[in-house]
């Protein structure tokens, strides 16, 4: 069930975008618009599926944004020291590991509370990047890809096949973490552990390496998406970079009932309603301030969660301890 309400949220998604096309009167704009939501809701919806890996196996992340932090520095000071993007998105992406088997180690060897375990990421990744960042620096940025044919299609060639490389890689991350979690061993085993770690490790499976396994991966997606945010995205860097994506990644995940389709639908709305904003802003249809637009994906997190109160159940053995029995 929640499956297919994930492909109807998405479905949705496209039907508005297509009908705005078709009836707009000016085709270019909402193409645009459409294709900047694609960009602007990529780098959430990855840094959803950082919190969905991790939950479904009993572990809750709320060091995303932390994550998205460090990685998103790592990446463009590597990038930047060695004018080589390909090596800044590697750091990234390792950073992001490190992160992640940071977050388990304290969460799953030192047992503490894993509400507490991501704060330290969160405030350890603030402190160090504002304390490592210099001010002036510059780094080389990915270019864009046009997928010969495809991206000459009406609409879906601009929306979908006329982007960076790490665009598609993200996109390809999410689909693939969607087919193998419902349907592999491995994602079986991971949303056993997340509901019953008990009954999996009756069954055979390893709960404290799977968990190990599941959080260092999910470190490596928020690294792509650190990478992304600073080297493909913006190719700059400031203190304070992610803007609070991190925590927004987090409602997007419970909207999305912890499915990775339902929260890239969900990210994909986040990213059509900045679009729309900015569009507005900038034909001069709307005087909107600053200040207000910045704040917008906060009041929307609010909304959302608001909306999902009660609506949604989360892994049974989340944020919960597994004691092995002793034989």
């Amino acid at each position: 069930m929640t499956r297919f309400l994930s492909f109807k949220w998405i479905l949705t998604f496209i039907l508005i975008a297509i009908t705005g096309y078709l009836y707009s009167k000016d085709g270019v704009i909402t193409t645009s618009v459409v294709a900047t939501a694609v960009i602007f809701g990529l780098p959430l919806a990855l840094a959803a599926m950082v919190g969905i890996m991790c939950e479904r196996t009993g572990i809750v992340n709320i060091g995303i944004e932390g994550t998205l932090l460090f990685s998103s520095f790592i990446g463009f000071f590597v990038a930047s020291s060695t004018n080589n993007g390909v090596f800044g998105i590697i750091s990234a992406i390792t950073a992001g590991v490190v992160t992640g088997l940071f977050l388990a180690f304290m969460s799953i060897s030192w047992k503490m509370d894993q509400i507490i375990a991501g704060t330290i990421i969160n405030i350890l990744a603030t402190g160090l990047t504002s304390f490592l960042y210099t001010q002036g620096r510059m780094a080389p940025t990915t270019f864009p890809i046009d997928i010969p044919f495809f991206s000459s299609i009406p609409f879906f060639g601009q929306v979908l096949f006329m982007h960076g490389p790490l665009v598609y890689f993200g996109l390809v991350v999410i689909f693939s973490l969607y087919v193998a979690l419902y349907h592999t061993s491995w994602g079986l085993r991971s949303r056993a552990v997340g509901e019953h770690p008990g009954s999996a490790d009756t069954a055979g499976v390893s709960v404290f390496r799977l968990r190990y396994l599941n959080v260092a991966l999910a470190g490596a997606v928020g690294g792509l998406a650190g990478a992304y945010l600073s080297l493909e995205l913006v190719g700059s860097w400031d203190r304070g970079f992610t803007a609070g994506k991190g925590f927004t990644a987090l409602a997007l995940m419970i909207f999305g009932r912890w499915n990775p389709m339902g929260a890239l639908a969900a990210a994909m709305f986040f990213g059509l309603t900045q679009a729309v904003t900015n569009q507005l802003m900038f034909s001069d249809v709307a005087h909107i301030p600053e200040q207000f637009v910045n704040m917008l994906p906060y009041v929307l997190t609010i909304v959302v969660l608001a909306i999902s109160a009660g609506k949604v159940r989360p892994p049974a053995a989340e944020g919960l301890q597994y004691e092995k029995e002793k034989a």
